[in-house]
C-alpha cells in the first residue's frame, strides 16, 4: 500500500469574519498537494480536480502530514465524502509529525521552525500567503508553495523514520533540544 505524504490550502480561513472558528464546513480548499511513495512523484490538485486524487488516497496504507488532524484532515475528508460517502480519511494509519512532537514535548512547534532546526532550509513563504496567491489568481505559485511545503514534511518524515528523533527549538530559550521517538513504529 502507498504512503501519502500531503498538504492543503484553502481559500479562506478560520479568522475570516464568513468563517467562524472550528467551521470546517466553511472552508474551500483551494490546493492539494500530494507525494505519493509508490508513484514516486509530486503532484497537486485544484479543488474542481479532487475526484482525480480521490484514487491515491483509496490506495494508500499510510497518510503523513504536518497539522493534518487538526485541518487538512477534516477539510479534505468532507470533500472526498461528498464524491465517495462510504470513504472515510480517518479510517486510514496516519501520521501527523505535529501530533507526535506535541505529545513528546507539550509544545508545538512551526513547520518553518522544524525544518530549519533539522534540515537547514525553510519554507518558501508564510502561510497567509496563500490565502493572496489564490485571490490573485496565482495558481501556478500557490501550487508550487504547497508542493514546496510536502517536499518539507517529506524530508522530516524520512530523518523521523531513519534516525528517529528530531532537534525541536525549545519555546521558552530557543536553544535546540533533540527529541527522540520509537524508532520504525511508523516505517512502511
Amino acid at each position: 500500500m502507498d504512503t501519502v505524504v500531503f498538504d492543503i490550502e484553502t481559500q479562506n480561513f478560520f479568522t475570516d469574519p464568513e468563517v467562524g472558528w472550528n467551521n470546517y464546513d466553511a472552508l474551500r480548499l483551494s490546493v492539494l498537494g500530494v507525494y505519493s511513495y509508490a508513484q514516486d512523484k509530486y503532484i497537486s490538485f485544484e479543488e474542481a480536480e479532487l475526484r482525480e486524487a480521490l484514487p491515491i488516497f483509496e490506495g494508500s496504507g499510510q497518510l503523513v502530514g504536518f497539522s493534518i488532524s487538526r485541518f487538512d484532515l477534516p477539510v479534505l475528508n468532507r470533500y472526498f465524502q461528498k464524491i465517495e460517502p462510504n470513504f472515510n480519511l480517518f479510517d486510514k494509519q496516519r501520521l501527523d509529525l505535529l501530533d507526535e512532537i506535541e505529545m513528546a514535548t507539550g509544545w508545538r512547534v512551526s513547520l518553518e521552525r522544524l525544518a530549519q532546526a533539522n534540515l537547514g532550509r525553510g519554507k518558501s513563504g508564510q502561510s497567509f500567503e496563500a490565502g493572496s496567491l489564490f485571490a490573485e489568481g496565482r495558481m501556478e505559485e500557490l501550487k508550487a508553495y504547497c508542493l514546496k511545503d510536502v517536499e518539507i514534511t517529506r524530508a522530516l518524515y524520512e530523518q523521523y523514520k531513519k534516525e528517529g528523533y528530531f532537534w525541536i527549538p525549545d519555546r521558552l530559550s530557543g536553544e535546540l533540544v533533540k527529541i527522540e521517538f520509537r524508532r520504525g513504529l511508523f516505517a512502511p
